[in-house]
């Protein structure tokens, strides 16, 4: 009889911790010490997509890095992704009890980093990495939020993607993301290594995600690092379009760089954020 108390014992805790394990949004690892430092990676990044700053910005500050859930080795959780994500670091900094951190946001983690702020002044910060309010504006005309759902036909060819045409997918984008040429075998590492229902209906989350009027109520400083690669100008004007309701910005332009504005242009983007964290 004891012996069928203990395997019980274990069994059930066991299955709690599976299920805590389940439903964590995401993971963090913390380097270096002085003020704390939030640094959120892109979509199907890991957080080792902040490795070489991470490497620089910790002898000065702490930095929580983070790996959201169905990305690298992070088990994935049920949808809605994003606003547990978002719910999941207002906790994360509660308990922790951190001191008007500073963000850094590299596109998902940029937009994450604004929809935190809009919501809130206890951030000291948010230095975007080339990300905008609403990316389903950007690609949709007349984008409406409402109109975003999980279940659509481009969402179902996805799901059903064969893995050979979701590699070659995932190769062109990121050539079109990046202009190291030797960074793109990660990020299509990344892509490939993504679950495959969290690339799908995280995304969907992504493009729901609409905060042109949100911003408005972000009362902190906010700096904007931007690609111009390969839209020029009109990313210009497109950065000015959706930006225009936030009351003070800041906002720099990383000539000649993609997507990823830490690897195109490393030196420059240290430069950037080590004056703007001053």
């Amino acid at each position: 009889m004891n012996t069928l108390k203990t395997l019980f014992f274990i069994g059930l805790l066991v299955g709690t911790q599976l299920l805590q394990s389940q439903n964590k949004a995401f993971e963090v690892t913390v380097t270096g010490k002085g003020a704390p430092v939030l640094l959120f990676p892109g979509f199907t990044c890991t957080g080792a997509v902040w490795d070489d700053t991470v490497a620089e910005l910790s002898k000065n500050y702490e930095c929580h890095v983070f790996t959201f859930a169905g990305f690298g080795k992070v088990p994935a959780i049920e949808k809605p992704w994003l606003p547990k994500i978002k719910e999941g670091i207002q906790t994360y900094i509660a308990s922790t009890k951190l001191d008007k951190p500073t963000i850094i946001g590299h596109s998902l983690g940029g937009a994450l980093g604004l929809w935190l702020a809009s919501e809130g002044s206890n951030f000291k910060k948010v230095i975007v990495v080339d990300a905008l309010p609403s990316v389903g504006a950007l690609m949709m005309p007349n984008f409406k939020s409402e109109n975003i759902v999980y279940d659509n036909p481009y969402n179902n060819q996805l799901l059903e993607m064969e893995g050979e045409a979701f590699e070659k997918m995932a190769i062109q984008m990121a050539s079109g993301m990046c202009l190291t040429e030797e960074k793109r075998p990660q990020l299509v590492d990344w892509i490939l290594k993504a679950d495959r229902a969290t690339y799908v209906y995280g995304y969907t989350d992504l493009l729901k995600l609409d905060l042109r009027e949100d911003i408005a109520k972000i009362t902190i400083p906010v700096t904007v690092l931007a690609a111009t690669h390969p839209y020029g100008e009109m990313a210009k004007k497109t950065y000015e379009e959706q930006y225009k309701n936030l009351k003070k910005y800041d906002i720099m332009y990383a000539e000649g760089a993609a997507h990823f504005i830490m690897y195109d242009k490393p030196e420059w983007f240290l430069s950037q954020v080590k004056t703007e964290l001053k």
